[in-house]
C-alpha cells in the first residue's frame, strides 16, 4: 500500500467507524502495553470498537501519524475525532472525562 492509499484509508476507518483504535497488535493480542492498555479501558466502558493493527502496514503505521500530526501509536478517535493517545486516555479515563467522550456512540 502507498502513502495516498493508506492516508485515503485511515479517513475512510475513522469516518466510517463510531470509535477506531489504531493500535500495535489486535484487541485480542496487543503488542505493546500501551495498545493493550487502551483495549482495557475501551472494555472497561463497554465499548465495541474496531481496529487496525499498524505493525501489518509501514504506510498506515506512518500514515496515521501525518494524519493526526501526532508522533505515537496507539491513537484513538470517536465519531472522527482523534482524541489521543494512551497517556491523554489514561488521563481522561481517570478524571471521568472519557465517558463524555463515549456518548451516543
Amino acid at each position: 500500500m502507498g502513502e495516498q492509499e493508506a492516508l485515503v484509508t485511515i479517513k475512510n476507518d475513522v469516518e466510517q467507524n463510531p470509535v477506531f483504535l489504531y493500535m500495535k497488535g489486535t484487541p485480542e493480542a496487543p503488542q505493546c502495553g500501551f495498545s493493550a492498555q487502551i483495549v482495557q479501558i475501551l472494555k472497561s466502558h463497554n465499548i465495541t470498537f474496531n481496529s487496525r493493527n499498524v505493525l501489518e502496514d509501514w504506510d498506515i503505521r506512518e500514515g496515521v501519524k501525518k494524519f493526526t500530526n501526532w508522533p505515537t501509536v496507539p491513537q484513538l478517535y470517536v465519531k472522527g475525532q482523534f482524541i489521543g493517545g494512551s497517556d491523554i486516555i489514561a488521563d481522561m479515563n481517570r478524571k471521568g472525562e472519557l465517558a463524555t467522550v463515549f456518548q451516543g456512540v
